[in-house]
């Protein structure tokens, strides 16, 4: 027995033992026993597995929660009781009344504990566990639910398929890692609740049913069964009625607003609903809302982000500046690489694929119509290994392959070298700073066409160089979107980003386009995005407040009037009657949540996602309604052949 007893602390929770998982053969009647002078506590719980200390040893207490698992050691059976607040380690003795009872429990199990708090020994302390340093004695055991065997496993983290993690999400949310990251969230809303407030801000609630708005992604449909034939939409974002809430004179606004988008998922992306910080703010210019913003997004980041560097003051990127140096308008600032245009070290050079590109694409438009010729520098590069390995890469990516040099022994060596001749190969080495040891990477062409590749090569070899500091958090805002750009497919000039952006020059400057004293590719918008770790948090913009703006806007974009009044029609009335100055923007809660949880998948910050096919497979949406149902709503549906089956 005093050796039974000596072992009782000789097990560290998740460090030893083997799991216990017996099948039930009886049942078991739950009972509630007397404890402290002859007086019964809570029914479940007179503590909570995370909060007992060692200033807790010899107190009688009460614990209920989840059977994490039973290790048996020497005779003695450890329970690891676990519920939202922590883990407790539990242990039963041979002689105990309720030994038999505890042999039987399985993982997942529900139980009521009742016993006694202990300290560990010195060298059976587990300091990974706050609760570590003691444990329960058991006195008495009820089993308040039963668990039937397990789909996926709960104790650990092993990777096990989605269709199964999300089937049995209530499940999955148990799991130690998902379980944190859904409390991460709860903390960072609250916390931004309290600071917009704090800042001045006021939350007002928009509606969920709605009209449908061309937004740029399809509308979530909701019939309605009063009005026959019409329908409601379920809002892609509540952009017109934030700026209604200002034109009907409240001056600072915030939501932490859901959003419903009939979309493909993407990692950064759910498919369905997503929740974002939706912000506007009246008579305000482009900085009122980057001071008012940036501070807490830093302050934000600072807070949850376990110590990372954040930026302290976000830089400032014009768009056309971050395309070229970055390939992209969402650069991620940890990787260092910058791009830069050498196509003077190409042009009438002996290398013809890119000297003939350079001449053939000639045009009015640089960034349509002319040919360019990008180097992507590449530090600690410069093994022909590893540009080999580049240039298979880019054939995986559907390009003719990656030009590259790298330098050893003073001069530079491939092909490319070999063609353009030593004075414009060292030129090249002198303009971007390389040395032995290092390459470039060369990318060709019209710039709109192959930019977005550019972008990803120079991802590509920042990784593969480990040149990317992923312990930071790097701000940036880009700026000075143009207002439309050239739809290549239709021939013609298309908005580019948000229609119902302020254009820089207001209609100034769209009456010189009219007179076509202007190219309207030339023109700027009051738009902007803000971006971390490449990751664009959210676009805003300041708004057109001015409706013959508005008309002439949508003129050069080829909508004639009827068009905007057919489809904006409220929100030009509104504008007819007063309309303050104003601007906004709403960071995506989910992303900064999935950047803080360091996760690479948003549905690892999010309680109850849908798969990618939009399904929920837990609770069987979507799913068919009764003919009942549809009749009462006038819908019949027109399904073809392939979609009945």
């Amino acid at each position: 027995m005093a050796q039974a007893k000596a072992k009782s602390t000789a097990a560290k929770s998740g460090k030893q033992g083997q799991t216990r998982q017996k099948p039930a053969t009886q049942s078991h009647r739950t009972h509630i026993p007397e404890l402290r002078d002859g007086v019964a506590p809570h029914t479940y719980r007179t503590h909570n597995c995370g909060e007992l200390r060692k200033d807790d040893v010899g107190t009688q207490v009460r614990l209920s929660g989840w059977v994490h698992r039973v290790r048996d050691h020497g005779g003695l059976l450890f329970i690891d009781l676990r519920d939202h607040y922590g883990l407790t380690q539990c242990v039963i003795e041979p002689e105990n009344a309720h030994f038999t009872l505890a042999e039987d429990l399985r993982a997942e199990w529900v139980v009521r504990v009742d016993g006694k708090v202990v300290a560990r020994t010195d060298d059976t302390v587990n300091p990974d566990l706050p609760t570590g340093e003691v444990e329960i004695r058991i006195d008495s055991l009820d089993v308040l639910s039963e668990a039937k065997e397990l789909p996926l496993p709960v104790f650990g983290e092993p990777d096990y398929p989605e269709d199964t993690r999300l089937r049995y999400r209530f499940l999955d949310l148990r799991r130690e890692t998902l379980h944190r990251n859904i409390m991460k969230r709860v903390q960072i809303v609250a916390w931004l609740r309290h600071r917009m407030t704090a800042d001045g801000f006021f939350e007002f609630q928009t509606p969920i049913l709605t009209a449908s708005s061309p937004e740029g992604a399809r509308d979530f449909l909701v019939p309605s069964r009063l009005h026959p034939g019409k329908f409601y939409a379920l809002p892609q974002a509540p952009q017109q009625f934030k700026q209604l809430v200002m034109i009907a004179g409240f001056d600072r606004y915030f939501q932490i607003a859901p959003c419903f988008r009939d979309e493909d998922a993407r990692a950064d992306r759910s498919p369905g609903e997503f929740y974002q910080l939706d912000i506007e703010m009246s008579f305000v210019e482009q900085d009122d809302v980057f001071n008012a913003v940036e501070p807490v997004l830093r302050d934000l980041f600072i807070e949850f982000g376990e110590g990372r560097p954040v930026t302290e003051k976000f830089p400032r990127l014009r768009y056309w500046d971050a395309m070229r140096r970055f390939g992209t308008d969402k650069p991620d600032l940890r990787n260092p690489i910058e791009m830069r245009d050498v196509s003077e070290h190409f042009r009438g050079s002996g290398f013809k694929v890119f000297a003939s590109l350079l001449e053939k694409h000639k045009g009015k438009r640089d960034w349509y119509d002319n040919a360019e010729v990008w180097a992507i520098p590449a530090k600690g590069g410069g093994s022909r290994a590893f540009c080999d390995r580049m240039n298979n890469w880019a054939q995986e990516e559907g390009q003719p392959g990656l030009g590259y040099i790298f330098f050893r022994e003073g001069e530079g060596a491939g092909p490319v070298a070999k063609n353009i001749g030593a004075e414009r190969t060292e030129a090249i080495r002198n303009e971007l700073g390389l040395s032995d040891g290092d390459a470039v990477f060369f990318t060709a062409g019209v710039p709109n066409h192959f930019v977005d590749f550019a972008g990803r090569a120079r991802t590509k070899v920042a990784e593969e160089l480990e040149l990317i500091d992923t312990e930071r958090y790097e701000f940036c805002w880009v700026v000075d979107f143009p207002m439309y750009e050239w739809d290549e497919d239709a021939k013609k000039v298309e908005f580019s980003h948000n229609p119902f952006s302020m254009p820089q020059g207001g209609i100034d400057v769209l009456e010189s386009i009219e007179r076509g004293e202007t190219d309207p590719l030339d023109v700027l918008a009051w738009q902007y995005d803000v971006v971390c770790n490449g990751v664009e948090l959210s676009s805003g913009a300041i708004r057109n407040h001015i409706p013959e703006i508005m008309y002439k806007a949508f003129g050069i974009a080829g909508y004639g009037p009827e068009v905007v009044e057919e489809k904006f029609g409220g929100m030009l009335r509104a504008l007819q009657y007063g309309a303050p100055p104003h601007g906004g923007i709403a960071p995506g809660l989910d992303r900064m949540v999935m950047l803080l949880c360091d996760e690479p998948n948003i549905r690892e910050v999010t309680m109850f996602p849908l798969n990618q096919q939009a399904e929920d497979l837990m609770m069987g949406a979507p799913s068919e309604v009764s003919p009942e149902q549809l009749k009462e709503l006038n819908i019949r549906p027109a399904l073809t052949q392939q979609q009945k089956k």
